[in-house]
């Protein structure tokens, strides 16, 4: 089930799913540990004698933000209680704090006392063996814990503060379903501690008069020690529940609007979109540095592992985006993880974690008995690459010291040294990580880092070994034109096979990753080669139904949909392949007529976003659901990318064309 309202502040996540229930708690890093292990949070309503848990099918919900704001608009209106609930939920900006206010109105039109439940259900670092839930008379909430993990519950309304009533007890163990069945009658048991695989149900009472409302907040403090969230628990209540968020709330408008862009020539729901995606960005980005590819632990049950890890390639290409976008310091952040991640060998390997430590992976050290790299060397060059971009636009030259040789020339000098006779990389991962070879993607990657070294190089006074990066990137320049091209087909390869008599077998399956060949400057964007490369992508993967958006590759069997049909569907439309077409005619275009050819593909991907504006990785070609994980940093990185990209074309154009019009 995707995720959707993600709320965080790079040191504690919390995720929804689509019925507005949490899912997933992450602290004190964004992506680890899962203090829930992906069990469901409850939420539950009894009024008039009548209980009715969040799921109920009588609920009609709306999941929205606050414009420009990481804090949540949520409607939950039940006819049959005859009760409309408004939700803000949000993780204070500077404390691990989350943070829930509900307003709930009466629609009935009679005095009446409702009760509404919350349900904990945590595994404390990822497991509930060990957890201890108790109540905590001196803050009057309940405190859950383990070792260096403690979570305390509280609440209050415009009366009193503390929970009014709490059930503590045993889940999963012996038949037990949890403490969220001891509140269907309205009452909660007050137990007043339990240890091992632990819940906690607690309950708020508010009395609400005739067509009028009453509100209450409730909150969780995360800290490592129990004086911490003692410490939470004492500002929260000083500070007041209503300051936290306001302040939470000036403090993300402030965020995402600091750059002061001029929107007016995106249509106002694509601007709007671009602001929402930056926001929902940064709540997969940990404060260590490390961008986490998805938060969605539901891809667990499918995969038996997660994405809540660091893939470089991502972690550079999100990285790019925040440039653009003018967030110098979550870059800068990154560009340090990835120092400190970088093998002694120069390269990167497959993922990291939020830590920084080396992640789970399928990539093989032996193929045949024989000795390869576990690598995607695309990886490795778009931090290049990126860190490139990053010094172009913010002249950070302090910053950029420390990083020279670990993130520029070392693994600039390995990668001319992983060549072929022709000048092109050896083989390794391509970046959807199914296939081992020499991969038109990484060639191109690897062309734009060695080229983002050579400048480097240059500007550092080492002019030696410019021309040796400049050399190199454009002796494999030539090899793709020569080796990846198919002149009787006029397409290039995704991937080329080495032969045993040092020619190659081309795989000339139509493949979204293509579009490296201009993005990162390997060749020009509107060179009538690349026009023709991607109006060929475009053509052969675009989804031929009524839901539209281009497939990555012919085939494609990750969460496939339709295995019969496939030159109708060749495969599930994703996020990013499709905006890799808008960027393409972005980059391309000649006149502002050219120019606004990219908007369509940019409405394409706000119409399949959720209604509060989250993307996820693809959709069912048919239905328009999303499938995989949901938010994708990917997606809403690429969304926010093609749109700076389309001001700043759209900004140059217009200023060529004014003469010409007077």
């Amino acid at each position: 089930m995707p995720r959707d309202i993600p709320v965080g502040n790079g040191e504690l996540l919390v995720t929804f799913d689509h019925l507005y229930r949490v899912r997933d708690i992450y602290y004190p890093h964004v992506g680890s540990p899962n203090h829930t292990a992906g069990h469901v949070q409850r939420f539950g309503v009894w009024a008039d004698g009548e209980f009715v848990w969040i799921e109920d099918a009588d609920w009609r919900r709306q999941l929205r933000y606050r414009s420009d704001t990481l804090v949540t608009d949520v409607r939950l209106t039940h006819k049959r209680l005859e009760l409309e609930l408004e939700f803000h939920d949000l993780v204070d900006f500077e404390t691990p704090v989350f943070l829930r206010k509900v307003t709930v109105r009466d629609l009935a039109g009679r005095n009446r006392e409702v009760r509404l439940f919350f349900h904990t259900d945590l595994s404390i670092d990822g497991t509930p063996v060990g957890d201890t839930a108790c109540y905590d008379p001196a803050t009057s909430g309940l405190l859950l814990y383990k070792e260096e993990s403690y979570f305390l519950i509280n609440a209050c309304d415009t009366h009193k503060c503390g929970i009014d009533q709490w059930s503590i007890g045993t889940k999963r163990v012996g038949g037990a379903e949890g403490t969220w069945r001891d509140a269907e009658d309205g009452l909660l048991g007050r137990n007043a501690i339990s240890q091992g695989s632990v819940d906690a149900t607690v309950g708020v009472h508010l009395q609400i008069g005739a067509g009028s409302e009453a509100c209450a907040h409730l909150w969780m403090a995360c800290g490592k020690r129990h004086g911490d969230v003692e410490a939470l628990n004492r500002r929260v209540l000083e500070e007041t529940p209503e300051r936290v968020m306001q302040r939470t709330e000036s403090f993300w408008r402030l965020w995402c609007r600091k750059e002061r862009l001029d929107t007016t020539p995106l249509p106002e729901p694509v601007a709007d979109a671009f602001y929402r995606s930056q926001l929902i960005v940064r709540t997969q980005i940990d404060n260590g540095g490390a961008i986490i590819a998805a938060n969605d632990s539901d891809i667990t049950h499918f995969a038996g592992d997660h994405y809540s890890y660091c893939w470089m390639r991502d972690g550079a290409l999100v990285a790019h985006s925040l440039i653009e976008c003018g967030q110098s310091e979550l870059s800068r952040a990154f560009f340090r993880f990835a120092g400190r991640c970088i093998s002694k060998k120069h390269f990167f390997l497959h993922k990291y974690t939020p830590r920084g430590n080396l992640a789970s992976s399928w990539h093989p050290w032996v193929i045949d008995g024989q000795r390869v790299l576990p690598i995607q060397q695309d990886e490795t060059a778009l931090v290049i690459w990126a860190l490139r971009r990053h010094y172009e636009r913010f002249l950070d030259v302090e910053f950029v010291k420390p990083l020279y040789e670990r993130l520029v020339t070392r693994p600039a000098d390995w990668m001319l040294s992983y060549r072929d006779h022709n000048g092109l990389p050896q083989p390794s991962w391509d970046l959807w990580e199914e296939r081992r070879g020499v991969h038109t993607f990484t060639c191109a990657a690897t062309v734009g880092a060695l080229f983002a070294a050579a400048a480097f190089a240059r500007d550092f006074g080492e002019p030696d070994r410019a021309a040796a990066y400049q050399e190199g990137a454009e002796r494999m320049r030539g090899a793709i034109k020569r080796h990846m091209y198919h002149p009787e087909l006029k397409r290039f390869a995704r991937m080329v096979q080495p032969m045993p008599d040092g020619t190659y077998r081309l795989d000339m399956t139509f493949d979204s990753a293509n579009y490296g060949l201009w993005a990162f400057g390997c060749f020009d964007a509107g060179d009538e080669l690349m026009r023709q490369e991607m109006r060929g992508l475009y053509d052969r993967l675009w989804i031929k139904t009524d839901v539209g958006g281009c497939a990555r590759y012919e085939r494609d069997y990750y969460h496939q949909v339709e295995r019969d049909d496939i030159e109708r569907i060749p495969g599930n439309p994703w996020i990013i392949c499709t905006l890799w077409h808008a960027m393409h005619r972005i980059e391309a275009a000649r006149s502002l007529d050219e120019l606004r050819e990219a908007i369509p593909l940019l409405e394409w991907a706000v119409a399949r976003a959720e209604p509060s504006g989250v993307m996820a990785e693809q959709f069912d070609p048919r239905t328009g659901e999303p499938i995989s994980v949901s938010p994708l940093t990917w997606s809403h990185a690429t969304f926010a990318s093609a749109c700076v990209a389309y001001l700043r074309k759209h900004g140059a154009l217009a200023a060529q064309e004014t003469p010409a019009q007077a």
